[in-house]
């Protein structure tokens, strides 16, 4: 059971911000882009079997579907109290359960229970496979939500590009569903090199896109930073990639058991008209916008245009101090500089060992947000640079 005067003490001595403990997931496919900032020795540290350490989530409630290895709480973000001891540690759901309206707000609270969202860094050093992730409706069928997702790619945590730093959106536009269907029958008898019908786009730093549910996607090989709805739920269309063979339960493993030979349900799992959008660069890829800027401060929208999720890029100038207001709850990783956050020690991590705390990861109650987060850069020479993680009632998202 949850301590509920710890969680209460943390809150109210913190002013209302959460210091969290960072949340590392391993996957057992591909290789890691070694780019967490996660000691070398540790991408391993839960044992080969469970393959190595290729995410970082922040801010999440729910967790990782990670097959049956898996603790139940993988993924899942914790709360350090003030004291610093790890082993008194208590879950954000937790938190966030007992404390309602006063972390997320009334807005969020009524309308979904919970906070609606997480966001990670996805560290791959190939790329992944094409896979789309299912519509709120197909994931019902299963028992699970849908899952809209947003990508952006931070220079400061890209000091290499893996081996393919470009990624493929759905299928070039003259392509038919025959064709699609086509490339799935081929599933398991030989490579269905799915790709050669799709369309890449080289991935430039400190832009992202937007990725709606239904949409296929094989992200390239920069680390990327993505906010996206609480669901881990998807369908590989893609079966070898960078000569990795994905068996066929990563086609059909989120559909009812009656249709996991049936290749026109798994087609009916695509938006067939966003898969094939002749404008898709235009509708989806999002470049920053700039929301405020002044001797102080820059703040750029990363993530907009959706109605589930929103992210901002904030910048603090060398030796500043600003007070940031926003009128809703957020999550937030401190990706560069050091400083002070609200009541808290912050600096961007250089080096984490497995199971450690750290002083960059924070939740921002929409009572501490609304008041507004005092920040001070402490640095003579570095911005201090942090990204912001919403849910889908910030009102100013562009």
């Amino acid at each position: 059971m949850p301590d509920t005067q710890m969680i209460k003490e943390t809150f109210e001595k913190g002013k209302g911000i959460l210091n969290l403990v960072p949340v590392f997931v391993p996957r057992r496919f591909s290789k890691a882009g070694m780019r967490l900032r996660l000691h070398p020795h540790d991408y391993y540290a839960l044992g080969t079997e469970r393959g190595s350490i290729k995410e970082r989530w922040f801010s999440s409630v729910i967790p990782a579907m990670n097959g049956e290895l898996a603790p139940p709480d993988e993924g899942m973000s914790y709360v350090l109290p003030l004291s610093g001891k790890l082993q008194d540690k208590f879950l954000l759901r937790d938190a966030v359960d007992l404390l309602g309206a006063p972390i997320i707000g009334d807005d969020l609270k009524k309308k979904y229970g919970t906070w609606p969202m997480y966001s990670k860094f996805f560290d791959y050093f190939e790329p992944l496979f094409h896979h789309l992730h299912l519509s709120f409706e197909a994931a019902a069928r299963v028992g699970r939500l849908g899952k809209p997702e947003a990508y952006f790619y931070p220079p400061q945590m890209n000091n290499h590009p893996g081996t393919f730093p470009a990624t493929y959106y759905g299928f070039d536009p003259d392509v038919s569903k025959e064709m699609v269907r086509e490339r799935l029958l081929q599933y398991e008898s030989g490579d269905n090199r799915i790709t050669e019908i799709s369309r890449a786009y080289r991935i430039e730093l400190g832009t992202g896109w937007y990725t709606p549910p239904g949409v296929l996607h094989a992200p390239g090989s920069y680390l990327t930073y993505e906010p996206q709805w609480n669901s881990d739920v998807n369908s590989v269309y893609e079966n070898i990639t960078a000569g990795e063979v994905y068996p066929y339960d990563f086609l059909v493993e989120n559909c009812p058991d009656d249709k996991k030979r049936d290749v026109d349900y798994v087609m009916s799992l695509m938006d067939w008209e966003k898969n094939v959008d002749p404008n898709y660069r235009d509708h989806y890829f999002r470049p920053p916008v700039l929301a405020v800027e002044n001797e102080s401060y820059r703040e750029n929208w990363i993530v907009y245009g959706n109605e589930y999720i929103a992210g901002k890029e904030l910048t603090i100038y060398p030796g500043k101090t600003v007070n940031i207001i926003d009128p809703v709850a957020y999550g937030c990783i401190m990706i560069q500089g050091h400083g002070k956050f609200g009541e808290h020690d912050a600096e961007a991590a250089v080096m984490l060992r497995y199971g450690q705390a750290s002083s960059d990861e924070f939740f921002v109650s929409e009572q501490a947000a609304l008041q507004g987060v005092t920040i001070k850069n402490n640095s003579k020479y570095e911005p201090m640079v942090i990204l912001k993680h919403f849910g889908p009632n910030h009102p100013e998202r562009p």
